[in-house]
């Protein structure tokens, strides 16, 4: 009990004292305090005293793969936000390579007998990981909604950037720089997000090299690896799947030797933050995350109310930010 009057105190910036007083019905705290105290006890794990139960907050869990890529932090901001402003209190579950997984998650949401679950970036985008968590989802019939894009035939709504409008901003971009070889570095063969850009691609292109298509693990030093290939190969042009992806490209170039966008262009994606405090800042295509965030929200809300949303995907027009980090083709 102490234990467990000190984690809540904690976690709402209160006394335990004052915790006390919420669990056991005595007056003397703000309304806005004692539904602090009731939250945190949902969100902690921890059941409410019996006279308390009927008053179980509405959880809502935000399944994200990581916090390190600055997008799904964003993601998280406008997520919850918006789920805040409902009524609606997030859980936010990141995975952590070695820790908890995507499915221990959504048993552990399950248990705190969530009112519905929001994923951004999660196995349901790649087809060959494993789905057996999302088909509990179905069979238990809570609301889900997916952001960005998913693998066929899970039967969810979802909210996605326009992959394939992305591409297209990047590439008619570097094309109209002068730029003839240009590169991809996209994520694992089975990511479905990437096998979008990758048809954008080679529809504008009018037929890609397979040399010019690099794959890496979303992370800066996959894009430092990847980028370092197509550099070898010839490129003056990369667009990369994601922002640090790119920001590795543009390591990969200086380590060569090679200016940036002086001798390689690099155009990233999502636009998350910091991106124009890089040196050069970086070109990249936005996400509109405050309208998907929203969104996926409202999808959400509306299946918990019991309105039957249909499993079908929204697109939303990504924006091309033009920085420092690309410039005309070299000449020779």
């Amino acid at each position: 009990m102490t234990r467990r009057l000190a984690e809540v105190a904690k976690k709402v910036g209160v006394s335990e004292a004052t915790v006390s007083r919420v669990l056991n019905g005595k007056p003397g705290v703000s309304e806005a305090t004692r539904q602090a105290v009731l939250t945190a006890l949902d969100v902690l794990g921890y059941e409410r005293p019996t006279q308390l139960r009927g008053e179980r907050a509405r959880l809502v869990g935000l399944v994200l793969p990581e916090l390190q890529n600055p997008i799904f932090p964003a993601f998280a901001e406008v997520i919850g936000g918006a789920l805040a402003q409902l009524g609606l209190t997030p859980v936010l579950c990141t995975q952590t390579k070695g820790g908890v997984s995507e499915a221990d998650y959504v048993e552990l949401l399950l248990q705190q007998q969530v009112s519905g679950v929001v994923f951004a970036g999660g196995l349901y985008a790649q087809a060959d990981a494993p789905h057996d968590h999302y088909r509990l989802l179905a069979e238990r019939n809570i609301p889900v909604v997916l952001v960005n894009a998913a693998i066929d035939h899970l039967g969810f709504p979802g909210v996605s950037c326009d992959d394939a409008v992305a591409v297209e901003q990047a590439w008619r971009h570097l094309a109209s720089l002068g730029h003839e070889r240009i590169g991809l570095v996209l994520g694992p063969g089975d990511h479905v997000p990437s096998a979008r850009k990758l048809a954008a691609a080679r529809a504008i292109a009018g037929g890609l090299p397979d040399e010019f298509v690099a794959r890496a693990i979303f992370s800066i030093e996959g894009g430092h690896a990847a980028a370092a290939r197509l550099i070898d190969r010839g490129v003056t042009g990369i667009i990369c799947a994601s922002d640090p992806l790119a920001l590795g490209a543009v390591r990969a170039a200086r380590r060569k030797g090679y200016d940036v966008p002086g001798r390689i262009s690099v155009v990233g994606y999502d636009d998350s933050a910091f991106m124009n405090c890089t040196e050069p800042p970086l070109t990249t295509v936005r996400q509109p995350i405050e309208a998907m965030g929203r969104a996926a929200v409202e999808l959400l809300n509306a299946q918990i109310g019991g309105t039957v949303v249909p499993a079908e995907e929204l697109l939303f027009e990504p924006e091309l930010v033009v920085r420092g980090s690309t410039a005309q083709a070299p000449r020779d």
